[in-house]
């Protein structure tokens, strides 16, 4: 009556130059250009889509997302993660664990405002969310700079035993 679910996702850099804004965790991050893709790139929504998907058996990620963009201009990774959780059906998620790989941006200001915002998406509080972000010493692109690396745990439990609680 509990099911766990990871998803991985990563986007290398736009050029240094791009005006495009980077995302992650449907947050604006400063400083850094945005991350290429068709969409706004958000790895952390995507990979929180990959998890849901591990849990449901639902891709969204690929023919559906690609579906999103370019045939509807859905940009916005909100929308993807949205589309996965509505295959939840009887399940509740109750636990997120996110890991960023990245030497750009420094994320550590940033993760309250995130933790926030991806609270706000899936229906949870803050606190049932947990964000980390390394830079692997430097031994991948992502510890690198050129790019972010992110893999997301998602914990659903089964609706009936919510209400035994």
């Amino acid at each position: 009556m509990i099911k766990t679910g990871i998803g991985q996702d990563s986007h290398r850099f736009e050029p240094d130059a791009s005006s495009k804004v980077l995302m992650l965790g449907g947050v604006a991050i400063p400083g850094c250009p945005g991350l290429l893709g068709n969409s706004d790139a958000d790895v952390i929504l995507h990979a929180l889509t990959n998890a849901v998907a591990g849990i449901t058996g639902n891709n969204i990620l690929g023919s559906v997302s690609d579906a999103m963009c370019l045939q509807q201009g859905i940009i916005d990774s909100k929308h993807y993660l949205e589309a996965a959780l509505t295959f939840l059906g009887s399940w509740k998620l109750t636990h997120v664990s996110v890991t960023i790989e990245a030497k750009r941006p420094h994320l550590q200001q940033h993760i309250p405002a995130i933790r926030t915002s991806l609270a706000s998406l899936i229906g949870l509080t803050p606190a049932d969310i947990g964000i980390t972000a390394t830079t692997g010493e430097g031994l991948t692109a992502f510890g690198r700079g050129e790019g972010v690396q992110v893999f997301a745990i998602v914990t659903a439990v089964h609706s009936s035993l919510l209400s035994v609680r």
